[in-house]
């Protein structure tokens, strides 16, 4: 495990496979095809992992506000932890993908923001793991049911509300975590609108990994935000609360803890817009 026990090896992982205090999470996904990652899982995944889709098990119900990817209601999501067999406090949660982070870092964000402290990013995902020729299987895993008890920290999470009064206060830092182009607003796939909250500034999620899902060094991590560590608070956000997750644990890297995810992101503020 690296210094910070945020990332993990696949070859740490390969060596602790068979861990009973282990719990690994298969979160690929894709939201151009919200059905990929869990055919993918069904065809081949890591030994042991179970599988949480990020619209069905990691985001709550979608309204006219709030967007496309709401927090999940605690208690189910408690229910399904302790359904893969997390035990809260106990098991140490390894969660992968195949998007550099983009959907294991929501399930490490949720799980801190459950009180659990104990969840770890695979680092270089699914592919470095294949990569490295360990095993793979299409077994579903059972598992032996856990408990889990949900101890919430709401001091992780704000909503546009909290967003618009402190925004353009002395000391505080709205990142805005989405590619640079969608950033400018020359470019929105995803949103009715395009550009950033007034304010923002741009810190593109993707440079937390290289091209190969890989952590970019601790060192890289702390120089990437030296520039606003001294920041008496940051406010993360990106379009939907999930890529947000990714320069979250990056920040936790680089050793500044007083982040905040917008959880609703520009798919809640746009939405006031409309």
């Amino acid at each position: 495990m690296n210094e910070n026990n945020i990332v993990v090896s696949a070859e740490w992982l390969a060596e602790n496979l068979h861990n009973p205090e282990i719990v690994i999470v298969d979160c690929r996904f894709s939201l151009a095809a919200p059905e990929l990652g869990q055919n993918q899982y069904r065809f081949s995944h890591i030994p042991g992992a179970f599988y949480l889709d990020l619209n069905r098990d990691l985001s709550g119900q979608v309204g006219r506000h709030g967007g496309r990817h709401p927090l999940p209601d605690p208690e189910k999501l408690a229910e399904k932890l302790a359904a893969i067999g997390v035990n809260s406090g106990e098991s140490l949660v390894v969660a992968y993908d195949d998007s550099r982070f983009a959907f294991a870092s929501r399930l490490w964000w949720l799980l801190r923001y459950l009180g659990h402290e104990k969840v770890s990013v695979l680092d270089g995902g699914f592919s470095g793991w294949q990569a490295n020729g360990y095993p793979v299987t299409n077994e579903v895993s059972v598992a032996k049911p856990g408990k889990f008890i949900p101890q919430l920290h709401p001091e992780k999470v704000v909503d546009i509300e909290y967003v618009r009064k402190r925004k353009d206060m002395p000391g505080v830092v709205l990142v805005d975590s989405r590619e640079s182009d969608r950033y400018r607003g020359e470019r929105e796939p995803l949103d009715p609108i395009a550009g950033h909250i007034p304010g923002a500034v741009n810190f593109p999620w993707q440079e937390v990994t290289d091209e190969k899902s890989k952590l970019r060094s601790p060192q890289e991590q702390c120089q990437r935000w030296a520039n606003i560590k001294q920041a008496e608070e940051i406010i993360v956000y990106c379009g939907s609360g999930v890529t947000a997750c990714v320069n979250l644990l990056s920040l936790e890297i680089a050793g500044i803890h007083n982040a905040k995810l917008y959880a609703g992101s520009w798919s809640d503020w746009c939405s006031y817009l409309t």
